[in-house]
């Protein structure tokens, strides 16, 4: 099976098409995924991406960075390679992309998540040869509990610490978890307030025509004495910075995959862990494959090891794929690399 794809030092390359999938170097045409900036990085000469991703992805580039776009499901031909993009349900605008030529089908999928939200367009299957997977969450303990039960659980704490007298600080990526997050709380507990990284994309997201509670950028309301019973959405950059000292007595949580692990909540130093992830976990990374139908797959950023032996048992043709992307880490404040988290008193705008 002849390679549609490649990895060079900028990135995947489909040779046919002659551009880039993601690069992690500046190049001519880069096709992106979503806006995280280990898949979108400014410097490239143009860009497509969705329709629904393009906002998000214009506050990433540098100013007037061109951008094209494609509706899910739109094809387009590049130098007879046909392209299409297709929803991946990771964030707003995330895309999986399908690659045809010579009657191969090859999908990149970025990342991804197969359980829905109202924040993005849900994940929808590629049926494809060979696909190239995500593994962030690639080991059999990663299981999400079902949303209801999370949403409950998180609106129960904030419940709780507004009527002990206490602001609720959650920290989660300033693009796409902190809207995730905002979309499922009840704000009839109380005022919902953002450090002025999530407020911006905040407001990208309800250009794009995502619906969210109305919240308050923190930094307009410095004169604010009492912030009992408010919840304040942060990026995990902001935790034990300063910043933090304004809002008198909290207690804080952090949004991701990985407080469904013992002891991520201690390495964080907050006081609640939700398991809230904008990836597929194991059974939702094996049932995604399988709906491809895929022949070949390749597995890339995470847990890459434990997924290709499982799926060689399993009769697939596998194999690690190395790229640069880095998925949801623990280890790492994806802020600093997605989106501009500098201090709140810099982001008014």
């Amino acid at each position: 099976m002849a390679n549609l794809i490649s990895v060079t030092d900028r990135g995947l390359y489909c040779e046919q098409g002659d551009f880039f999938i993601d690069p992690w170097q500046p190049v001519v045409r880069a096709v992106i995924t979503h806006a995280h900036g280990d898949h979108a990085r400014p410097g490239s000469e143009r860009y497509l991406t969705t329709s629904q991703g393009r906002q998000v992805l214009q506050t990433r580039m540098q100013p007037g960075a061109p951008i094209d776009t494609l509706a899910y499901g739109e094809e387009l031909s590049v130098n007879g390679v046909k392209l299409s993009l297709h929803p991946a349900g990771h964030i707003l605008g995330s895309a999986q992309v399908r690659l045809e030529f010579q009657g191969q089908v090859w999908v990149v999928s970025g990342d991804y998540k197969v359980t829905p939200d109202s924040t993005c367009e849900p994940f929808t299957p590629v049926r494809c040869h060979t696909f190239i997977t995500e593994c962030t969450f690639g080991l059999p303990i990663y299981r999400w509990p079902a949303d209801s039960i999370v949403t409950d659980e998180l609106n129960q704490w904030w419940r709780t610490n507004r009527d002990e007298g206490r602001a609720s600080m959650i920290f989660a990526y300033s693009l796409g978890k902190a809207q995730r997050v905002v979309s499922c709380v009840d704000p009839a507990i109380g005022p919902i307030f953002c450090h002025g990284a999530v407020q911006r994309v905040n407001r990208d997201y309800i250009a794009s025509g995502i619906p969210l509670p109305p919240t308050t950028y923190a930094g307009a309301a410095y004169g604010r004495k009492d912030w009992k019973g408010a919840l304040i959405l942060a990026p995990p950059s902001a935790n034990g910075t300063p910043w933090m000292r304004r809002f008198g007595e909290i207690s804080t949580a952090f949004a991701s995959g990985w407080m469904q692990v013992r002891g991520a909540r201690r390495r964080r130093a907050v006081n609640r862990g939700f398991v809230i992830s904008d990836h597929a976990d194991w059974p939702g990374l094996l049932g995604a494959i399988q709906a491809t139908g895929a022949e070949r797959v390749l597995a890339t950023h995470g847990r890459t090891g434990p997924m290709v032996q499982w799926l060689r048992e399993a009769g697939y043709d596998a194999l690690s794929l190395h790229t640069e992307f880095v998925g949801e880490r623990d280890d790492v404040d994806i802020d600093a690399v997605d989106i501009d988290s500098a201090g709140d008193e810099e982001t008014q705008t």
